[in-house]
């Protein structure tokens, strides 16, 4: 059973993501690549971006180029780590392959 704390996490991630979103989207230099690599055509990104994992794909998408990440933090005054808890808090725990 989820609490109202994992909830408000889950929420707050949800937010980052869309912001992060947001930010991508708002420059087509920073957009097309993660549209390429992802393979989201740009009249579909409406539809998916309300899907957990597509969430949590924008923001590995900044985790993974060091500039951007900096570049998004700055633009909205948040913390680089905060992109990596968010990625977290989205994609839920990993798996125990040893049990």
């Amino acid at each position: 059973m989820r609490s109202s704390r994992d909830d408000q996490a889950r929420e707050w991630a949800q937010t980052l993501a869309i912001e992060a979103l947001g930010f991508l989207a708002s420059d087509m230099e920073r957009l097309e690549p993660f549209l390429s690599l992802t393979g989201i055509d740009p009249s579909n990104l409406r539809r998916v971006a309300a899907q957990p994992s597509f969430l949590v794909a924008v923001l590995d998408h900044l985790a993974g180029d060091e500039s951007l990440l900096l570049a998004f933090a700055a633009n909205g005054g948040r913390n680089p780590a905060d992109v990596e808890k968010g990625r977290r808090i989205l994609a839920g725990p990993e798996p125990d392959w040893g049990a």
